[in-house]
């Protein structure tokens, strides 16, 4: 079993990748000591198929379950819905020594996430990840959330899991658009941490839903050890980790929720990092081109729809998180695997960067 471990102080937590832990998850469950209440908090696609068998292991084990089900898309991280699971979960007797169990993907563990920092001002969770976005990036970190109309992510909480536990074969199951878009995530990984990944990324295959567990653990790795030098953000390493994600975010909350799905909007956003990280840095144009063959091969776009302003891009931009007192703090590449936070990116780069993802790469 791959484990990697999130050194957090009293916060500290593992995360355990391989096939088959779900069948492990309530031996790995027993070990943090937790009571035996747990509200499952799932979605409308993966519950059906994973929920039950859960659900079975925990009981055997002789903890109370109640599950609640959010219907499935990037809608259900909403107020609304963090109001309503608090009531259920009220309602069918949990308070503070419960815990939260996150059965999902990254919309899922946000969501349920943020249900734990805030219900009883903050109990347990473990994150069950089944996507890839969710498996190599968003389970760790603490980073919980719901959308409002302005703006994704922009109504949170820094909660740490407890544990994580990653079962790749839960891939199986995602239809293959959702499978591939995760890999914008990996791709990111490798080009702000970890040049070397490249060489595995282009031998794998796009339609074989198998990743290498120790590929996820890799870049698990990677997560963790920017969360550890930065787990709020306070300096500019955890920063990192939105290469793409500045452009992206603009893009995806330009569109009506799950119309472009988020490793889909990330891919967009990378080619812009890209083509300003070859304006303002050291990014060669053979590296550029390296990292968009792999976007391409896994039938990620690279090309903005015109129905999408560059207006209402920009307006989505200046209320993301990721600008600092109006001004834009913008990821660059030196070279793969090496990346800094730039100050010299402005409005008016942004929006040729924006202008340029509707040419051709």
């Amino acid at each position: 079993m791959s484990k990697v471990h999130i050194d957090l102080a009293e916060r500290s937590y593992d995360v355990c990748c391989e096939y088959g832990m779900l069948d492990s998850l309530v031996e790995k469950i027993s070990s943090l000591n937790l009571s035996k209440q747990c509200a499952l908090i799932t979605d409308s696609n993966v519950g059906p198929l994973y929920t039950q068998a859960v659900v079975d292991e925990l009981q055997a084990a002789g903890v109370k379950v109640s599950v609640h089900e959010v219907t499935a898309g990037e809608a259900a991280k909403s107020m609304a819905n963090v109001e309503m699971l608090c009531r259920e979960m009220t309602q069918a007797g949990h308070g503070r020594k419960s815990f939260v169990l996150a059965l999902g993907g990254g919309v899922v563990g946000d969501l349920a996430g943020f249900v734990a920092a805030v219900f009883y001002r903050g109990i347990p969770f473990v994150q069950v990840p089944t996507t890839i976005v969710s498996q190599v990036d968003s389970s760790v970190g603490g980073k919980t959330g719901v959308n409002i109309a302005e703006g994704k992510n922009l109504v949170g909480a820094f909660h740490q899991p407890k544990l994580v536990i990653v079962d790749p074969s839960t891939l199986i199951t995602l239809p293959g658009r959702e499978y591939r878009e995760g890999f914008a995530e990996v791709i990111k990984h490798a080009a702000i941490r970890d040049a070397a990944m490249f060489d595995d990324l282009e031998r794998l295959d796009p339609a074989n839903q198998a990743p290498p567990a120790d590929l996820l653990a890799r870049n698990l790795a990677i997560k963790a050890r920017v969360v550890e030098e930065d787990e709020q953000e306070l300096n500019d390493t955890r920063a990192l980790l939105n290469f793409g994600h500045t452009v992206g975010h603009g893009i995806e909350a330009s569109l009506p929720y799950g119309e472009l799905l988020h490793g889909e909007a990330i891919s967009l956003g990378i080619r812009a990092a890209i083509y300003l990280s070859q304006k303002y840095s050291t990014l060669s144009v053979a590296e550029g081109h390296r990292i968009l063959a792999l976007l391409h091969g896994f039938q990620l776009p690279l090309v903005l729809d015109e129905k999408i302003a560059t207006d209402t891009i920009m307006q989505k931009l200046i209320t993301d998180k990721k600008f600092s007192g109006g001004s834009v703090r913008f990821v660059l590449l030196k070279s793969l695997g090496v990346s800094f936070v730039s100050d010299d990116v402005n409005h008016k780069d942004l929006r040729e960067a924006i202008e340029h993802l509707r040419t051709q790469p």
